[in-house]
């Protein structure tokens, strides 16, 4: 059930670009703003419907505080940031390497070196879906661009992993929530003009993106990374392209291109390869050691 939960997130994550196409007009720093202001909500509102006590503070050590607020908000400030210095799709296939990194941290010792041909297969999906199939050519001058998109992935990957094993309660996730949002307030007030007068579907956007990919889906993923499988999760999280894919030719903003099909087929083989084959493996060990 945890996995399924962690998969949602996943699947969450796939509908941000429909999402954001309709949130385009709020600043990058105040639509964070805005969503982790509703994703702090959420902890508020479940206490309430529970009848819990509102402002029992978390107990998260000085480290968790750092490290899952840095992770919240350092990847979506580093994300921002690529996207200004180089290229999109160049930025984004960069960034895409947090669930290859994230495999081979989570893996087991027998299961590493599948996780490394597994997110391999998976990365090379995405980039055939990203890039649309097409070559793509990595230029100097975007250096910094390319750099802080690899910061995205180690953060993301290295505040997965961070999660997955720290005793924290998931709901803690609504505390972080506010002081990423208190950052990334900070930060459009230093770096952005504000804009406050959004039509009605830019709010209702911004709304659902906290509630769903920015927001209530971090929640989601720290139970799936708790109590799930994480090797898994990891695999599929390559799908999160697809999944944007169709959300977008559904929703009639894009075309389906003929490279989804391959992206597919490459990320559901790195899926077996990492999960599958090492868990046959070890049955086939088992049933060695018990007959002998």
């Amino acid at each position: 059930m945890a996995t399924f939960i962690g998969l949602v997130a996943i699947i969450s994550w796939g509908v941000l670009a429909v999402l954001g196409v309709y949130a385009s007009s709020v600043p990058p720093f105040q639509l964070l703003f805005i969503c982790f202001s509703v994703s702090a909500l959420l902890l508020f509102l479940k206490r309430l419907i529970k009848r819990e006590p509102l402002f029992t503070l978390p107990k998260l050590t000085l480290t968790q505080w750092i490290v899952a607020t840095c992770g919240l908000f350092g990847f979506h400030f580093c994300y921002f940031l690529a996207l200004r210095y180089a290229p999109p799709i160049e930025a984004s296939l960069i960034a895409y390497l947090w669930p290859l990194m994230l495999g081979i941290a989570v893996a087991n010792a027998h299961q590493r070196v599948f996780a490394v041909i597994g997110g391999a297969l998976g990365f090379i999906g995405c980039g055939i879906l990203v890039t649309g199939g097409e070559s793509i050519q990595f230029n100097s001058e975007y250096t910094l661009g390319y750099g802080l998109a690899l910061i995205c992935a180690l953060i993301w990957s290295g505040y997965s992993w961070f999660m997955a094993d720290t005793k924290s309660d998931v709901e803690d996730i609504g505390w972080i929530s506010i002081a990423v949002a208190a950052l990334a307030l900070g930060s459009h007030l230093t770096l952005e003009s504000s804009h406050w007068d959004l039509s009605f579907y830019a709010w209702v956007s911004a709304i659902l993106l906290g509630l769903g990919p920015v927001g209530g889906a971090f929640y989601l993923w720290d139970i799936g990374l708790k109590f799930g499988n994480r090797q898994l999760l990891a695999s599929l999280s390559f799908a999160t392209p697809v999944i944007s894919s169709i959300a977008l030719f559904l929703f009639g903003i894009s075309t389906l291109s003929a490279a989804i099909s391959m992206a597919i087929v490459l990320i559901m083989i790195g899926a077996l390869i990492s999960n599958a084959v090492p868990a046959l493996i070890m049955k086939h060990r088992l049933r060695q050691a018990t007959r002998a």
